[in-house]
């Protein structure tokens, strides 16, 4: 199918490629509600599971069919990504819906929705479906992948629910912890006896918990949450920086004084500044191989050092929350290490992803200083709880000072700093 061609709603269309990735795509902007992709898998038009559910709070599917990987600011907007394994997928599932959530506002919000189905190998365009006619849905079935005769085909769906995420996972058959809107009170029913239960009364395994549907996302007005009221009180936490570079047009970057000099790979440095509650304080980087440990002091470890941005990688520390009583406060940042002069082109995103609880994310914004160090989170012990604080705080380090010390600085560390190499 031509890259250029939109389907008709409705319309559908075969799949040949033996693995997808599907491709969700907005145009971000003021007042645009966050848009999250999701997918069901379905067997007889409802999921076998909650297990068959597969978004954010839920990456991948058990059988590694079907893989949540997250969303990357790009050139023309936002895009967030399913990758689908059609070859494996289990010969009981019928249906992939796939689906996509506003968070914060309704669809007739969202400016260029679109929904595109890419060969998983070659990169190539096979199918595409623009959604015009949004008003006040707040969830959508764009497209669905269903099995015909021994083959996969795509269908353009367009079917919008007002009942946000919630609304779509229950009509599919999932069970949802989000508070649902009771019917009006029936009057009680009459008191009767209920006679004592038999000695032997099987045991009734307890229901698996159901899916939780909240995340949360940090803004300027709304900066700050805790970790306790919103699941995440033990357990890893992963911290994970993506970013891409903003396509520009020739010569714009060089007219504001703000070109950004890409040579070769970009490569930007997650770190950790940390003080324990014993009082030791110090820092978790790639440089000088101080990517710290998860279950000893610090209790926060970097994973490694990534030169893409990816979205299925990027930038990740661990944090254990098992021992947060020892955190006394941590600033999370970031450091060009080569490859550009400032963040003033790239577009970056932070999660912060509880073991247990609602995912916690937020856009670094743009930059209009010639930074070379941002300062993404500061994360305070209250002495009951972990208070998360959106920071995104570009700095400008000071002609021979590092944009360690710099952090140091900004943030009242005070500690001795020495020249350090990857």
């Amino acid at each position: 199918m031509g890259a250029s061609m939109s389907m008709l709603k409705g319309a559908n269309l075969p799949v040949s490629a033996p693995a997808v990735r599907v491709e969700l795509g907005w145009s971000s902007g003021p007042g645009v509600p966050d848009v999250d992709a999701s997918a069901l898998l379905l067997v007889s038009g409802k999921v076998r599971s909650d297990a068959d559910f597969v978004f954010y709070n839920q990456p991948e599917h058990a059988s590694g069919t079907v893989r949540h990987e997250g969303k990357k600011p790009g050139g023309a907007g936002i895009t967030d990504t399913l990758a689908v394994d059609l070859t494996r997928v289990e010969p009981a599932v019928e249906r992939i819906v796939l689906a996509a959530s506003a968070d914060g506002g309704t669809f007739g919000r969202v400016p260029e929705l679109r929904v595109r189905l890419l060969d998983a190998v070659s990169g190539a365009e096979i199918a595409r479906y623009e959604s015009r006619d949004a008003t006040v849905e707040t969830a959508f079935v764009l497209g669905e992948l269903y099995r015909r005769q021994g083959g996969w085909k795509f269908r353009a769906v367009g079917q919008g629910y007002g009942s946000g995420l919630a609304g779509l996972a229950t009509d599919f058959g999932i069970s949802v912890d989000e508070p649902v809107p009771a019917p009006a009170a029936a009057p009680p029913a009459p008191a009767r006896v209920i006679p004592p239960a038999p000695a032997a009364a099987p045991v009734v395994p307890p229901a698996p918990a159901p899916v939780r549907l909240s995340k949360v996302t940090l803004t300027k007005d709304a900066p700050s949450v805790s970790l306790a009221k919103q699941g995440g009180t033990s357990g890893a936490m992963r911290v994970n920086l993506n970013w891409q570079v903003r396509k520009q047009v020739k010569g714009w970057g060089a007219k504001l004084g703000r070109a950004v000099a890409l040579h070769g790979d970009l490569d930007l440095d997650l770190c950790a500044l940390y003080e324990l509650t014993d009082g030791r304080k110090g820092v978790v980087q790639a440089l000088g191989n101080a990517f710290g440990s998860v279950h000893q002091p610090p209790y926060i470890q970097l994973d490694g050092d990534d030169r893409t941005g990816a979205v299925s990688s990027g930038e990740n520390l661990t944090i254990n929350l098992d021992h947060k009583d020892r955190l006394r406060r941590i600033v999370i940042f970031v450091t060009i290490y080569e490859g550009a002069r400032s963040f003033a082109d790239l577009d970056a995103t932070v999660t912060l992803q509880p073991q247990h609880g609602a995912p916690i994310d937020f856009s670094l914004g743009e930059c209009a200083v010639p930074s070379t160090v941002c300062s993404l989170a500061l994360i305070t012990n209250t002495g009951s709880d972990l208070v998360v604080q959106r920071e995104a705080r570009f700095l400008v380090p000071e002609r021979g000072v590092s944009p360690q010390r710099t952090i140091d600085y900004a943030y009242g560390w005070g500690m001795n700093w020495t020249p350090g190499r990857k």
